[in-house]
């Protein structure tokens, strides 16, 4: 059976465990942004910068950015928490995608995972998470993030009508010393 934000917030230890990963399962009272297609956007979470994931009735998550960035980020709810899982940093893996290029996007996984403060934490998170919902490892999620975000056909707008534009961001690691420095 597929995992459903109602099976996943039933599970308060697990969640708490989402929420070291920077993820809240607390939507907001009242959304900023419209979906075109969508009467309703059911937004199932946040995260701490003020972005905000919507399960579209697809089945897909969207994720929309307080910087006015939006994009579909997985294929299903299930697929989101093992983005989540494996690589809590995916918008950062975003950030420096040099424009959605996937190796630039695998250069900035694995400098990324190698820059991590807390890393026993994150992998004891992930060990528990993945164990407490039977949730199997992401075959590659970088390339899960890297096509569902390059297929996304989601329009997001403000409250104003001024259209999102592409979660893919211009930047490399090349641009960030420490990032470029733990690749090398």
């Amino acid at each position: 059976m597929p995992l459903t934000p109602e099976a996943l917030t039933a599970q308060g230890e697990v969640v708490a465990w989402l929420g070291s990963l920077d993820v809240s399962f607390a939507p907001d009272e009242e959304l900023w942004f419209i979906v075109d297609g969508v009467e309703s956007p059911r937004q199932i979470g946040s995260d701490a910068s003020g972005g905000a994931f919507v399960l579209l009735p697809s089945q897909h998550v969207l994720y929309v950015s307080s910087e006015g960035r939006a994009g579909v980020i997985a294929e299903s709810f299930e697929a989101f928490i093992q983005l989540v899982v494996a690589r809590p940093y995916w918008l950062d893996i975003l950030k420096f995608s040099a424009g959605g290029d996937l190796q630039e996007m695998r250069r900035a996984a694995d400098a990324l995972e190698a820059t991590l403060d807390d890393e026993d934490d994150v992998n004891e998170a992930r060990e528990e998470i993945r164990s407490r919902l039977d949730l199997p490892e992401a075959d590659d999620p970088v390339e899960a993030l890297y096509q569902a975000v390059a297929a996304s056909d989601a329009i997001v707008r403000a409250t104003d009508g001024s259209p999102f534009t592409t979660l893919f961001n211009r930047f490399s690691i090349d641009n960030n010393p420490m990032l470029r420095n733990a690749a090398a």
